[in-house]
């Protein structure tokens, strides 16, 4: 018989995906990924770099849910995550900001002396013609509506905003689905590159 996930505890979902049930994660998901995204927006104070940590966050719990003790709630240790995400990409930015002030201020020539070479590699072309081939294989595997999120955000940079209006549901489903998108074509892609090194 079917689980009832909506009606079970957080400590009974955790178990269940501690034990590999992907359905009892989403649900864990489904919970508190709006407070998790509300916490992530509360550092970042940017929406689009909140809805990525927060994705970025709920990646990290699936990979770290086998070290969840039930000391604390699901809630609060999925917090505790999230912001510890937002404090290390905020240090990296404040970083980055100021490397590249330090570096226009050292080099003469400023910011064109920054600027990345473009078309120096005369494979870059082949590299990247093989590399779509093998995302086109990935793709095909995923259902419509992953290719379809995946897709226009990755591809065609289209706004988290924008995919929810074009695929008439929330910003929440939209960011369950990259979600499970990513995680889905990243194990395609290691599989193809593994079975080319063969």
């Amino acid at each position: 018989m079917r689980p009832d996930y909506a009606s079970m505890e957080d400590a009974e979902l955790v178990t269940a995906a501690q034990a590999g049930d992907m359905r009892s994660f989403e649900e864990l998901v489904a919970r508190h990924r709006d407070k998790i995204f509300a916490r992530a927006y509360s550092m970042s104070r940017n929406e689009e770099e909140a809805i990525d940590l927060s994705q970025e966050a709920w990646v990290r719990a699936w990979k770290k849910l086998g070290q969840f003790q039930g000391d604390s709630s699901f809630s609060t240790w999925m917090t505790r995550i999230t912001i510890n995400l937002c404090l290390d990409y905020l240090r990296k930015k404040k970083r980055r900001i100021f490397e590249s002030i330090e570096k226009m201020n050292e080099e003469s020539g400023g910011v064109e002396r920054l600027m990345p070479l473009v078309d120096e590699n005369p494979t870059a072309g082949l590299e990247k013609s093989e590399l779509r081939n093998r995302i086109d294989q990935a793709l095909d595997q995923l259902s419509e509506a992953h290719r379809s999120v995946i897709v226009m955000h990755e591809f065609e940079e289209m706004e988290y905003r924008e995919i929810a209006k074009k695929m008439d549901c929330s910003i929440g489903t939209i960011m369950s689905r990259l979600f499970y998108a990513r995680k889905k074509l990243a194990t395609l892609l290691t599989k193809y590159k593994q079975e080319e090194g063969l």
